[in-house]
């Protein structure tokens, strides 16, 4: 089944939500990156509420999100926009830790309890906005669920999860998560009713494993009855690097350090942070660049 993002309006405008099944996204960067499984559940929950985020702004607006912690994790950093494009990585991907109290991945403890969640939009503006909260939990839904309420000032819950099989290698299973916004004027009757609801659903990633779609998370949240599904988005891993890109960058370093990448390493690698792609340059090529340079 293919990954999409749904958004609707709730309980006559009274909520905004969205839900998403992002399985092939979170199974792809886990290939890319080689993550193990307390990093691919916590870039998997990242990656799943950045598409959200993204999904929140229109045309050519993009985000990132960096969460900081004190975890072996070290740095998530995941790009969005508002096409349903994604891409993110985490610096030490090699984490695995014992299972939690309750049997589940230590997300909370790869993370950290100590930290900052940072959201970085670039809506087109000569300056970008920039928002941050200090770590409340480090399981991630409650960290965006906090800068929601408290940098964007909206009343907000958010549910991440990922799935991963125990028997199979660890390979991804099912994710996906779901964000409800309280809008001004939502009734304490609405809210209750939802709150609710949330305390009562399943894990996302295993309802996604057992066949129902996003639509049907929340069907299951906000009542069938209740909810007015206003557009469907294909969603993605998709990175924009290119050979041409890293060479503009690296014509930046100057001739110097390009000729002792010639010297030195008789050719150079560039390895991109956010899916792994590889580009390598010939000493032809690296000419090529500092001819570039001089000019």
């Amino acid at each position: 089944m293919t990954d999409y993002l749904v958004k609707a309006l709730c309980y006559n405008g009274e909520i905004r939500a969205m839900a998403v099944r992002s399985t092939q996204v979170v199974a792809e960067a886990q290939q890319r990156h080689d993550t193990w499984r307390a990093a691919t559940a916590a870039l998997g929950r990242t990656l799943s509420a950045s598409l959200m985020l993204g999904a929140m702004h229109k045309n050519n607006e993009k985000l990132t999100i960096k969460v900081q912690g004190n975890g072996p994790l070290g740095a998530i950093v995941v790009d969005a926009d508002a096409k349903g494009n994604v891409k993110g990585y985490v610096q030490n991907a090699q984490v695995n830790l014992p299972a939690n109290a309750v049997g589940k991945i230590d997300v909370r403890g790869a993370v950290g309890t100590e930290g900052s969640l940072t959201v970085i939009k670039d809506l087109g503006l000569k300056e970008p906005f920039t928002g941050q909260v200090p770590l409340v939990s480090g399981e991630l839904a409650e960290d965006f669920t906090y800068y929601l309420a408290n940098s964007e000032q909206v009343p907000s819950a958010v549910g991440l999860s990922v799935l991963v099989d125990n028997e199979n290698d660890d390979k991804v299973k099912a994710a996906g998560g779901f964000m409800i916004q309280v809008m001004p004027g939502a009734s304490e009757e609405t809210i209750s009713e939802i709150e609710r609801r949330i305390a009562d659903i399943p894990m996302v990633s295993k309802l996604l494993d057992s066949g129902e779609t996003p639509e049907n998370i929340l069907y299951r949240l906000l009542g069938e009855e209740n909810v007015e599904i206003l557009e469907t988005m294909p969603v993605q891993f998709f990175c924009n690097c290119s050979k041409d890109k890293f060479a503009s960058a690296m014509i930046t370093l100057g001739e110097s350090e390009l000729q002792s990448m010639i010297d030195e390493d008789e050719g150079a690698e560039a390895v991109c942070h956010f899916c792994g792609e590889k580009y390598f340059y010939t000493i032809d090529e690296l000419t090529e660049l500092i001819d570039q340079a001089k000019n």
